[in-house]
Protein backbone atom coordinates (compact mmCIF):
# COMPACT_ATOMS: atom_id res chain seq x y z
CA UNK A 1 0.00 0.00 0.00
CA UNK A 2 1.34 3.36 -1.08
CA UNK A 3 1.40 6.23 1.52
CA UNK A 4 1.04 8.64 -1.38
CA UNK A 5 -1.76 10.87 -0.85
CA UNK A 6 -4.25 11.23 -4.05
CA UNK A 7 -4.54 13.98 -5.92
CA UNK A 8 -7.86 15.10 -3.88
CA UNK A 9 -6.68 14.35 -0.57
CA UNK A 10 -3.58 16.72 -1.46
CA UNK A 11 -6.61 19.18 -2.96
CA UNK A 12 -8.24 19.19 0.39
CA UNK A 13 -5.32 19.66 2.65
CA UNK A 14 -3.64 22.33 0.75
CA UNK A 15 -6.01 24.18 -1.68
CA UNK A 16 -7.41 26.42 1.33
CA UNK A 17 -4.20 27.74 2.39
CA UNK A 18 -3.09 27.91 -0.89
CA UNK A 19 -6.19 30.36 -1.81
CA UNK A 20 -5.26 32.57 1.11
CA UNK A 21 -1.52 32.83 0.85
CA UNK A 22 -0.85 32.91 -3.17
CA UNK A 23 -2.52 36.60 -3.37
CA UNK A 24 -0.34 37.88 -0.60
CA UNK A 25 2.91 36.58 -1.65
CA UNK A 26 2.03 38.57 -4.99
CA UNK A 27 1.34 41.52 -2.68
CA UNK A 28 4.78 41.19 -0.86
CA UNK A 29 6.81 39.46 -3.50
CA UNK A 30 5.41 40.77 -6.54
CA UNK A 31 8.22 43.38 -7.09
CA UNK A 32 11.29 41.54 -6.62
CA UNK A 33 9.60 38.59 -8.25
CA UNK A 34 7.39 39.62 -10.95
CA UNK A 35 7.69 36.33 -12.05
CA UNK A 36 5.56 35.33 -9.05
CA UNK A 37 2.22 37.62 -10.95
CA UNK A 38 2.49 34.55 -13.71
CA UNK A 39 2.24 31.76 -10.97
CA UNK A 40 -0.42 33.67 -9.30
CA UNK A 41 -2.67 34.10 -12.31
CA UNK A 42 -2.29 30.68 -13.00
CA UNK A 43 -2.99 29.44 -9.58
CA UNK A 44 -6.38 31.06 -10.25
CA UNK A 45 -7.15 29.65 -13.21
CA UNK A 46 -6.46 25.85 -11.69
CA UNK A 47 -8.59 26.55 -8.68
CA UNK A 48 -10.87 28.24 -11.35
CA UNK A 49 -10.92 24.77 -13.17
CA UNK A 50 -11.03 22.73 -9.32
CA UNK A 51 -14.67 24.35 -8.70
CA UNK A 52 -16.12 23.75 -11.97
CA UNK A 53 -14.84 20.25 -12.53
CA UNK A 54 -16.48 19.56 -8.93
CA UNK A 55 -16.29 15.93 -8.54
CA UNK A 56 -14.88 15.18 -11.76
CA UNK A 57 -11.07 15.20 -12.45
CA UNK A 58 -10.09 18.62 -13.68
CA UNK A 59 -7.87 18.95 -16.84
CA UNK A 60 -4.61 21.08 -15.33
CA UNK A 61 -1.94 19.80 -17.53
CA UNK A 62 -1.35 22.89 -18.95
CA UNK A 63 -1.45 24.67 -15.19
CA UNK A 64 0.73 22.53 -13.95
CA UNK A 65 3.36 22.91 -16.81
CA UNK A 66 3.17 26.41 -16.89
CA UNK A 67 3.43 26.50 -13.40
CA UNK A 68 6.81 24.28 -13.64
CA UNK A 69 8.24 26.67 -16.30
CA UNK A 70 7.44 29.87 -14.43
CA UNK A 71 9.05 28.43 -11.31
CA UNK A 72 12.10 26.62 -12.73
CA UNK A 73 10.22 23.20 -11.19
CA UNK A 74 9.39 25.05 -8.00
CA UNK A 75 13.16 25.82 -6.76
CA UNK A 76 12.57 28.20 -3.84
CA UNK A 77 14.33 31.82 -4.48
CA UNK A 78 17.13 32.34 -1.76
CA UNK A 79 15.44 35.97 -0.47
CA UNK A 80 11.74 35.01 0.10
CA UNK A 81 9.48 34.42 3.62
CA UNK A 82 8.94 30.87 4.62
CA UNK A 83 4.72 31.62 3.29
CA UNK A 84 6.58 31.93 -0.43
CA UNK A 85 8.22 28.79 0.63
CA UNK A 86 5.66 26.69 1.91
CA UNK A 87 3.24 28.00 -1.53
CA UNK A 88 5.88 26.29 -4.00
CA UNK A 89 5.99 23.25 -1.90
CA UNK A 90 1.99 22.73 -1.34
CA UNK A 91 1.65 23.55 -5.34
CA UNK A 92 4.67 21.41 -6.07
CA UNK A 93 2.78 18.41 -3.66
CA UNK A 94 -0.34 19.10 -5.75
CA UNK A 95 1.16 18.65 -9.19
CA UNK A 96 3.08 15.32 -7.99
CA UNK A 97 -0.33 13.61 -6.61
CA UNK A 98 -2.10 15.36 -9.84
CA UNK A 99 0.80 13.62 -12.10
CA UNK A 100 0.96 10.49 -10.15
Amino acid sequence: MSNKLTFNEVKEKNLGLLVQYVPVVARVHGDSHPEFHKVHKEFNSLVSKISKAGTERPELDDEFAKLREITGNYKIPNDVCETYEAVYKMISELDEAYNA
